[in-house]
């Protein structure tokens, strides 16, 4: 990329014209607290052999998952991926992370896509799915959006279950409020699965936007909920960050839900220190055109034979911008093929197997804490993870945890803060990676901990 310097009166003239009056003014948003008053403290350049053994050292500082018993979950979660998935993506036919803009020379990657959204609808029960988003959490501030076109009204319900950091997304997104004074209405954190939705929905209502699991662990049948949300006019958004849930439970769709989103990064990807990862978004087909990102579709070419193309894609960088409905830039398409492919690798039978394992190890898991002192499970139903209220703040016993080897969850307190009723709180994910030597582990360097 070059480097286009301005002038001051280059700088002068463009500000102008935004209406900003310094430069300054375009960082409004940004807390005070967030910016740098000062350069960098960063030491002065070096020769690349010196720069890599210092990076090295501090990679060497990380713990790799992998390597200690691991239960860290909330919305990022360890799976095994085949080395099939790795091998496969990294072709050099598939190694893209962007849309095909000329189908007609794109066709595998173009026909990989429309599989995709085969597999997201199908496993959402729902009746057509997008080609993929950035993550789960812009997904959802994407779903929230749309139900505000499709309802022509501006307000949502964000359920207590739902994932603070999705929430934050959608509330930096749609410039609303934490307080519910504004078109978003967040309700407080509820662990213990009792809040009343129900109650909260009236005929301004665009969508309810609930999680499920939710991000305490708790399952619900969303069924009655959809049902008052449908009889005021309003959609019932349902977000999954653990897509493998779905190979144990009742679909989002067949409970009722509008519109479903979540976070693919489960099949065919790692968790990589947060991202790139994969948002998955699927509607009913009476909404199709208000769904955002792009649409892939099957057809045939003059000669009759089969193909693939870009059948709706409503984003701002085609043809009638000015109407789009969505300003997602590209569609984590390597991240959807890793999921494609890990997917088609495990088909139906072996997605429901993959379910029942991760709950047959968090059972296994809650039954090994259950006898360690100081420690309620305050979670009555769930799938691969629950939440424990310890005796103690939960954030200074992870780190005691840590120190013994074992990463044993996240404190609520991380992504909850200033909140007291959050402080002794656990949340604690168990998938098929963990055995027994894991769970014993971890129950003993709880037991000491806490003793």
């Amino acid at each position: 990329m070059r480097y286009l310097p301005h002038t001051e009166a280059d700088r002068r003239a463009m500000l102008d014209v935004i209406g900003a009056g310094s430069i300054d003014d375009l960082f409004k948003d940004v807390p005070e607290a967030a910016r740098l008053s000062a350069p960098l403290e960063l030491p002065p350049h070096a020769g690349e052999l010196e720069v890599e053994r210092e990076l090295r050292a501090i990679s060497q500082k990380n713990v790799v998952a992998g390597s200690v018993p691991f239960f860290l979950g909330c919305g990022a979660y360890r799976h095994h991926v085949p080395a099939a998935v790795d091998h496969l993506i990294q072709r050099s036919e598939f190694l893209t992370a962007y849309t095909p803009y000329q189908p007609e020379i794109s066709q595998g990657t173009t026909q990989a896509l429309f599989e995709f959204q085969t597999q997201v609808a199908m496993i959402y029960g729902m009746d057509v799915a997008n080609a993929s988003m950035y993550d789960g959490s812009t997904a959802c501030s994407e779903a929230v959006l749309m139900a505000f076109r499709v309802t022509r009204r501006n307000k949502a319900i964000l359920s207590g279950s739902l994932h603070p950091q999705y929430r934050a997304v959608v509330e930096t997104m749609e410039d609303g409020d934490a307080n519910g004074s504004g078109p978003i209405r967040s309700l407080p954190a509820d662990p213990d699965g009792s809040e009343d939705l129900i109650s909260q929905i009236d005929e301004e209502t665009a969508c309810v936007v609930v999680q499920n699991p939710s991000f305490f662990g708790g399952i619900q049948d969303l069924t009655a909920l959809a049902a008052a949300a449908h009889e005021k006019g309003a959609l019932l958004v349902v977000v999954v960050p653990e897509v493998v849930s779905l190979g144990a439970m009742k679909s989002p769709g067949e409970m009722g839900a509008d519109i479903v989103v979540g976070e693919g990064q489960s099949i065919g990807n790692a968790m990589s220190f947060g991202g790139p990862y994969l948002g998955l978004f699927a509607t009913r087909q009476k909404y199709v055109r208000q769904m955002p990102g792009r649409l892939c579709g099957e057809t045939k070419d003059a000669n009759g034979k089969r193909g693939y193309v870009l059948t709706l894609s409503t984003r701002e960088q085609h043809i009638r911008r000015e109407k789009a409905t969505s300003n997602i830039c590209t569609n984590s398409g390597l991240c959807s093929l890793a999921f494609t492919i890990h997917m088609a690798l495990l088909g139906e039978d072996g997605f429901t197997r993959l379910g029942k394992l991760n709950h047959q190890s968090a059972v296994k898991t809650a039954q090994a804490l259950e006898g360690v002192s100081g420690v309620e499970i305050i979670t009555p139903a769930f799938f691969n993870e629950f939440t424990v209220r310890l005796n103690r703040p939960a954030a200074e016993v992870v780190e005691e945890l840590a120190k013994r080897g074992v990463l044993g969850g996240v404190p609520v307190s991380r992504l909850i803060p200033d909140d007291p009723a959050m402080e002794n709180l656990l949340v604690i994910a168990s998938t098929e990676t963990n055995i027994d030597n894991h769970r014993t582990a971890f129950a003993a360097a709880l037991k000491e901990v806490l003793s």
